[in-house]
C-alpha cells in the first residue's frame, strides 16, 4: 500500500482535561456533560488518565464518596502516549499489546489530542474502502469474489470477520447469502 494514515488524521484534537486536585465527582460530571469515557489529568503536561473504568472500580466498588476522593488519587499514571505522526496501525497495536482503549497524543511535550478504540472503529470503514481503490489501481484488477475482509456489514451494519464482496459491497455472510438469492 502507498500512503500510511496517520494518528493525527484519526484523533480528535479537543481533549476534556482536569487538574490533579480536582474531585472525582466533579471530574466525572464534566465525563457526562460533554460525553466521553475519560478525562486527561494535566498539570502543565499529562500526568495521568482518569476513565469510567477508575471511577467504577475505585470509588464505587469500594463504597467510596466521588466529591471526597481526588483524581490523582486514583487516576492511572504514568500514562501511555502516543506521536501524531505514527501510524495507525501502530496506534493500534499499542492500544492492543497494553490492553487500553485511549491513547493521548503528544507532540513537543504537548496534549493535542486523543485517540481511541471508538474513532479507530469508525474510521476503519474509510481504510476499508481506501484500500479497496488502492488495490483496484495498483493491480488493475477488481477483488476477487472469494477475498474475506473483516469490518462492517454495508447492508446491516453489523461487525464481521467474514465479509464477502457482492455487487461492489461488503456483506455479512446472512446479507451475501439474501443478495445471492434476491431477497
Amino acid at each position: 500500500m502507498h500512503g500510511k494514515v496517520l494518528v493525527k488524521e484519526v484523533m480528535r484534537a479537543k481533549v476534556i482535561t482536569v487538574e490533579p486536585n480536582t474531585n472525582v465527582r466533579e471530574a466525572a460530571q464534566l465525563m457526562r456533560k460533554k460525553k466521553v469515557g475519560s478525562v486527561i489529568v494535566v498539570e502543565d503536561k499529562p500526568v495521568g488518565i482518569l476513565t469510567e473504568s477508575d471511577i467504577i472500580e475505585k470509588i464505587v466498588a469500594e463504597d467510596k464518596k466521588a466529591s471526597d476522593v481526588l483524581v490523582k488519587e486514583i487516576m492511572t499514571s504514568p500514562i501511555i502516549v502516543i506521536d501524531p505522526y505514527i501510524d495507525l496501525e501502530e496506534a493500534m497495536k499499542t492500544m492492543s499489546t497494553c490492553n487500553i482503549r485511549r491513547l493521548p497524543v503528544i507532540e513537543n511535550g504537548r496534549l493535542i489530542g486523543i485517540i481511541t478504540q471508538k474513532d479507530v472503529l469508525r474510521f476503519s470503514p474509510t481504510l476499508l474502502e481506501i484500500s479497496r481503490e488502492w488495490s483496484k489501481i495498483e493491480s488493475n484488477v477488481p477483488y476477487r469474489k472469494s477475498q474475506i475482509f473483516s469490518g462492517k456489514c454495508e447492508d446491516c451494519g453489523a461487525l464481521s470477520t467474514n465479509l464477502r464482496e457482492v455487487d461492489g459491497r461488503l456483506l455479512c455472510e446472512d446479507c451475501a447469502e439474501a443478495a445471492k438469492y434476491g431477497e
